[in-house]
């Protein structure tokens, strides 16, 4: 697989966790999850992946942890909380942010963004030994 195609293809694997961690979070909460609620929740998060997409020249390295991985990590999270806390979502009792809400998010995020990534670099590296050939002694 080329270098483009694994761009193309780690941008929407990113995107579709993203949003796959905001049906989760809307589900435990027991909120309804339209289409426009769905969206709602994954915005911010999605606007600070892209952020990170970018920053981190991701389409010309996709797999690689730092900066690729890391850097969209800590930006989906970041920028997601800041827009959230502008518009005034997920405020708890007076409290923006709840702590709890940020380190769940922080850790399921992280193991999304860069889980994925290692199982792929895992199965690529075990596919290139299985089809090298075999040294000879």
């Amino acid at each position: 697989m080329t270098v483009r195609t694994w761009g193309w293809l780690a941008a929407v694997i990113d995107v579709v966790l993203i949003v796959v961690f905001a049906l989760i979070g809307r589900s435990s909460h027991g909120e309804a999850n339209t289409l426009l609620a769905l969206w709602t929740t994954a915005y911010p998060f999605l606007a600070g992946w892209a952020i990170g997409y970018v920053t981190s020249g991701a389409w010309a390295r996709p797999l690689r942890f730092w900066p690729t991985g890391v850097v969209a990590w800590i930006l989906t999270v970041f920028v997601g909380m800041a827009i959230r806390v502008a518009t005034g979502q997920g405020v708890v009792d007076g409290n923006p942010l709840p702590i709890s809400f940020v380190i769940v998010a922080t850790i399921v995020l992280g193991v999304f963004l860069l889980g994925w990534r290692a199982v792929a670099r895992g199965v690529i590296r075990l596919r290139a030994r299985r089809t090298a050939p075999a040294r000879e002694a």
